[in-house]
C-alpha cells in the first residue's frame, strides 16, 4: 500500500493517444496537441503526470523501454494505454498481397501475455497498474485512409479483409482483451471507449484518420479520466 502523500506521481504510458497526437486536417499531416487529454487533466489535477506516450508504440517495445520511460520516473501510479498500433497490420504489404497471409503487429496472445508481464513488474515494484480501453475507430474512416484513396489499394484491401467492418471487430477483440486482464488479475480500467459509445455520434469525436481522437475526443477523454480519478483515487491506494 501506498504511504499517504500530498501528491501523487503518474506516469501514462501507451501510444499515439496517450501523446495527444491528431491528424490536422488542414494538411493532412500528424501533430501533438496542446489540449491532449493528459495535459486538460494535469490542469485539474492534483499531482504529476509524466507523459510517456509514443508516436506509433506497440507494447512490445513499451515493455522493452519499460524502466528507462516509466520505473526510472518513481511513478505511483501507472496508466496503460496499448493496443490500436498492436492489432494493426502492414496495409501496404496487404495490398501488394491480397491472397497473403498476414499477422498483425503484435498477435492477441502476445499482446495479452505482455499487458500480463508489465502488470506484474509494476506490482513487484510497489507501483499501481491501471489500464485504460480503447475508444471505437471508424471502420469507414479508417479503411479510406489505409487504402489512401487509390482504388487499386482500396479493392486489394478489401479482397483481403472480406468486409470492412472487419477492422472495427479485430480492433474490438483488442479492446475485450484489455477488461478480460483487468477483471482476472483485478486491476482497475478507465472504460474511455464507453465514454465515446454513449455519445450520440462517436464518430465526432474522431480524426479523418478514423483512429485517433480529435480535439473534442480529447476533452471527452479528459473529462472522463478525471471523473474516474474522482470516484476512484482512494480505492486505488487499497493493497490488492
Amino acid at each position: 500500500m501506498l504511504s499517504q502523500k500530498d501528491h501523487y506521481n503518474i506516469v501514462l504510458f501507451g501510444d499515439s493517444i496517450a501523446k495527444g497526437v491528431i491528424l490536422d486536417q488542414e494538411n493532412g499531416k500528424y501533430k501533438v496537441l496542446s489540449n491532449s487529454f493528459a495535459n486538460l487533466v494535469q490542469q485539474q489535477f492534483k499531482g504529476i503526470i509524466h507523459n510517456a506516450g509514443r508516436f506509433g508504440s506497440v507494447i512490445t517495445k513499451g515493455f522493452s523501454t519499460m524502466y528507462r520511460d516509466v520505473l526510472s520516473k518513481k511513478p505511483d501510479i501507472v496508466i496503460l494505454e496499448f493496443g490500436g498500433n498492436d492489432c494493426d497490420y502492414n496495409w501496404e504489404e496487404i495490398a501488394q498481397n491480397p491472397h497473403g497471409d498476414f499477422l498483425p503487429k503484435t498477435t492477441l496472445n502476445h499482446y495479452v501475455s505482455t499487458l500480463k508481464e508489465m502488470i506484474q513488474q509494476l506490482r513487484q515494484e510497489k507501483i499501481i497498474p491501471v489500464l485504460m480501453t480503447l475508444p471505437p475507430l471508424d471502420a469507414e474512416r479508417y479503411f479510406k485512409w489505409i487504402s489512401k484513396n487509390n482504388a487499386a489499394n482500396a479493392s486489394n484491401i478489401l479482397l483481403w479483409l472480406g468486409t470492412v467492418n472487419k477492422i472495427y471487430d479485430w480492433h474490438k477483440l483488442y479492446n475485450e482483451a484489455i477488461v478480460q486482464v483487468a477483471k482476472e488479475l483485478k486491476v482497475k480500467w478507465i472504460d474511455i471507449r464507453d465514454s465515446f459509445l454513449n455519445t450520440q455520434d462517436y464518430r465526432e469525436y474522431m480524426c479523418e484518420d478514423g483512429i485517433h481522437p480529435n480535439e473534442q475526443g480529447h476533452k471527452l477523454i479528459a473529462d472522463y479520466f478525471l471523473h474516474f480519478m474522482k470516484n476512484n483515487y482512494e480505492e486505488l491506494l487499497k493493497p490488492v
